[in-house]
């Protein structure tokens, strides 16, 4: 069967977004504290500085994909295949990432910010939302006919 591809720039900016995720989300985050003379208080505050960047990038690959769905018409598959993604990075912009840099910034400043599950949430998130955009990414391959 042959392909083709509607979406280039959705695709690439797809699977972009998964490795950036996979990357830093489930290697980067806990693999810095890892490392010898790394305290608590400064891989928080590289942690910071590393999510606060990811969620710009991920905002860009976020609105490039929209864009590129949008710009061809008609539509080639649904928006709602882009849409789980982009709500976790809506809600992730809003109120989690805020409230775990919050956080941080209690741990840095020598404060015991208390018990809580933001981070199992997190982690969540970035697993429903890569597994969403790999759903979303193989749905970007169409096929040219039903003959194989």
């Amino acid at each position: 069967m042959s392909y083709k591809l509607a979406h280039p720039i959705a695709l690439i900016c797809t699977f972009t977004w998964v490795g950036f995720v996979c990357a830093i989300s489930f290697m980067e985050a806990w693999l810095k504290f890892r490392a010898t003379g790394v305290t608590l208080p400064i891989g928080l505050g590289i942690g910071r500085l590393v999510f606060q960047a990811l969620n710009k990038v991920e905002w860009v690959l976020a609105i490039a994909i929209v864009v590129d769905l949008l710009w061809k018409r008609p539509l080639s598959l649904p928006l709602a295949y882009a849409a789980v993604p982009v709500v976790i990075l809506i809600i992730q912009t809003a109120w989690l990432l805020p409230a775990l840099d919050a956080r941080a910034l209690l741990t840095i400043h020598g404060q015991a910010p208390g018990p809580s599950n933001l981070h199992f949430i997190y982690v969540a998130f970035e697993a429903i939302k890569v597994g969403a955009l790999v759903f979303f990414g193989t749905k970007l391959f169409l096929p040219l006919s039903t003959e194989g």
